[in-house]
C-alpha cells in the first residue's frame, strides 16, 4: 500500500492539517510516526529562497535545479518521518511536528524534511500523524514501500 493521503487514512493517522493548523492541534504527547502530504494535482513549483531558518550560519536553501531532481513524480507523500517518545534528548510526536513547523517560520530546531519549505505551497500541505509504538519498524515499513513503489526517497528525504 503507497504512502497516499488515503492510504495513511486506512492505517489510522489522524491530523491532516496545514501547518499553520499544528499549534492548535490536538497531537498526542508520545511517540509516533508522520508524513507531510500534498494533495494538489498541478505541478509543484519551487522558490530559491526558504523560508526555513539557518543552521550554523547554513543557508538552507538548493538551487531549484536540485528540488526538481528531488521531485517524485505522483508521490502523495512529500515525507516520512517519526518521533520516539519523549525522553531526555528526544522529542514526542508533538513536539517535534510544531518544531518542524516552527523551522519553516525561521525558526533553527529542525532542520530534517527542509526541502518543503521551498514549495510555493507548502502552506497547504498537510501532516498526519499517527501514534504508536515500534517506531523505526512503522518508519522503515513506509520508507520501504515508497521506495518499491517510486525507486527512490521521498521529496524532502536528504538520506536514508
Amino acid at each position: 500500500m503507497t504512502p497516499t493521503l488515503e492510504a495513511l487514512r486506512m492505517r489510522g493517522f489522524e491530523g491532516l492539517v496545514p501547518f499553520a493548523g499544528l499549534e492548535a492541534a490536538e497531537i498526542p504527547s508520545d511517540g509516533g510516526t508522520c508524513a507531510v502530504v500534498r494533495t494538489s494535482d498541478a505541478a509543484p513549483a519551487f522558490t530559491a529562497t526558504s523560508t526555513a531558518g539557518w543552521r550554523e550560519k547554513r543557508d538552507p536553501a538548493v538551487g531549484v535545479e536540485r528540488l526538481a531532481e528531488k521531485r517524485v513524480e505522483g508521490a502523495e507523500a512529500l515525507c516520512i518521518g517519526k518521533a520516539e517518545t519523549a525522553t531526555a534528548g528526544s522529542h514526542a510526536l508533538r513536539g517535534r511536528l510544531r518544531q518542524y513547523a516552527r523551522h519553516g517560520l525561521g525558526g533553527t530546531s529542525h532542520h530534517g524534511g527542509r526541502y518543503v519549505w521551498q514549495s510555493t505551497d507548502h502552506a497547504s500541505l498537510l501532516i498526519a500523524w499517527k501514534p504508536g509504538a515500534h517506531l523505526r519498524d512503522a518508519e522503515k515499513a513506509l520508507m520501504g514501500e515508497f521506495e518499491t513503489l517510486y525507486g527512490a526517497l521521498p521529496f524532502a528525504h536528504l538520506a536514508h
